[in-house]
């Protein structure tokens, strides 16, 4: 590959990225752990570790980036949170 394509290949890289938005969960005193596990390894597709190590976060931080991506992709995945019962919004 040569530099120009490298160059070139960085610079679409840096556009796809600054164009990603994040879901970010919120802690809440109604949800279970493992009712959040769950919904995170439904909708997210997270691991069961990911989602539990997801879930400490919120719980002990107030909040957590569960998903990241292009918000046409986001937007179903936090639409499904908030039908669970979570509290999540897109950033």
């Amino acid at each position: 590959m040569s530099t120009k394509e490298k160059i070139k290949e960085q610079e679409e890289v840096s556009v796809e990225e600054g164009h990603l938005n994040e879901i970010v969960l919120f802690n809440d005193e109604v949800n279970t752990f493992d009712h959040v596990i769950e919904t995170l390894v439904d909708v997210c597709k997270h691991s069961y570790e990911q989602a539990e190590q997801c879930s400490l976060l919120v719980h002990y931080k107030g909040k957590c980036t569960v998903k990241t991506g292009v918000y046409e992709e986001l937007e179903p995945q936090c639409s499904q949170l908030l039908k669970a019962g979570l509290s999540a919004e897109i950033v």
